[in-house]
């Protein structure tokens, strides 16, 4: 179901120590608190959706509570709750400020690091090295998903990342996510010691996928991807590629509550690269402050990807850090509350001064 209505925060800034509460916002800065985070907003983006296209315009919060808004009452109200809304903790991890989810990739043929630590032991290593470097969260992943990629078989795919998995809820306390397509991998993951299922088809490519799901328990990142990683950038079509996603994100967190997976267990991730061209990605990341209305934390996944070479002329994958920590530290700004890199003591250091920088103080730094 497509809707026509959509509000994206703006005027995003860090909200002074103690001012989190909505009298105080509103009667100091004149803004409100963004996702029950570290940061508020103070005006609004209205997209609306027509016969025409998408019309844009930006209104203060005294229009926002001043305004008629007509047949679209209940909905602006809604959004506006789900922007505000303070998110539950993951897996027991605090939202309270952007977490750092490290790269494990445990492949032969990722776009980034294939072949670097595709034996159990190396992966393993590497998340432990990882975690010390400030990653919050370790993604496995034994499958590529990279465009072009082919499919892994299922027993291949068990084969990588399981000894991982036990290898390395033995040593850390960090949260460990798998990101897998396929039930049986997720299955197996949770009772090797997995903490959270990332998938990248948002449970729709494995039938079993959304009951697995739901049995396990745990939290689930959902991704937006339009098509097969073998095929999916050969020619994407949007008509509006921001509100696209979100639609599909919103569709996706209905059919998890309906399958009993509850909201709070939820995450989304707009899917940078995924069925996506340059001009799509970058619009996507201009927008991400318009993801908090789907009501869940949000994701962002551009480590090193396609688009950063594409913009700065950068072919070899591992020179991206620097246009990786600033898709980042942009990210982070809009209220993303978790970054998914490669490259975490970089991002840790740009993050550490980022926060400090926003709250006018090195009080309170992990």
């Amino acid at each position: 179901m497509q809707r026509s209505l959509y509000i994206r925060p703006l005027g995003i800034y860090a909200a002074r120590q103690g001012d989190q509460t909505l009298e105080a916002q509103q009667e100091i800065w004149g803004g409100l608190p963004l996702a029950g985070g570290p940061l508020a907003f103070s005006a609004l983006e209205v997209l609306e959706r027509g016969p025409r296209g998408t019309s844009r315009r930006t209104i203060g919060l005294g229009d926002l509570f001043e305004r008629d808004w007509g047949r679209n009452t209940l909905a602006a109200s809604d959004l506006l709750e789900q922007i505000r809304a303070p998110r539950p903790r993951l897996a027991g991890l605090s939202l309270d400020r952007p977490r750092i989810m490290g790269i494990v990739n445990v492949t032969p043929d990722s776009f980034s690091d294939g072949g670097q630590h595709d034996t159990g032991g190396a992966a393993v290593a590497h998340g432990l090295a990882l975690a010390e470097a400030g990653a919050d969260i370790l993604d496995i992943g034994g499958e590529s998903t990279r465009p072009g990629s082919d499919a892994v078989p299922v027993e291949e795919e068990l084969r990588r990342v399981i000894p991982v998995i036990e290898g390395l809820r033995a040593k850390t306390d960090a949260l460990i996510s798998i990101d897998t397509r396929k039930a049986e991998v997720m299955q197996r993951a949770a009772a090797a010691g997995a903490d959270i299922l990332n998938d990248v088809s948002a449970l729709t490519h494995d039938p079993a996928a959304l009951d697995v799901a739901a049995e396990s328990g745990l939290p689930v990142m959902l991704m937006h991807a339009q098509g097969d990683p073998k095929t999916m950038n050969d020619n994407p079509q949007y008509s509006d590629v921001v509100l696209d996603v979100f639609d599909f994100l919103e569709q996706r967190i209905r059919a998890c509550v309906e399958a009993g997976i509850p909201k709070s267990r939820l995450i989304a991730d707009p899917g940078i690269g995924f069925g996506k061209h340059l001009h799509h990605n970058v619009a996507v990341l201009n927008a991400m402050s318009l993801y908090h209305g789907l009501g869940v934390p949000v994701l962002l996944g551009a480590s090193r990807k396609k688009l950063i070479g594409q913009l700065c002329n950068v072919e070899a994958p591992r020179d991206r850090v620097p246009g990786s920590i600033a898709a980042a530290l942009h990210s982070v700004s809009q209220g993303v509350q978790i970054v998914r890199v490669h490259d975490v003591a970089e991002t840790r250091q740009a993050l550490a001064v980022w926060e400090a920088a926003q709250a006018g103080s090195e009080a309170n730094l992990v």
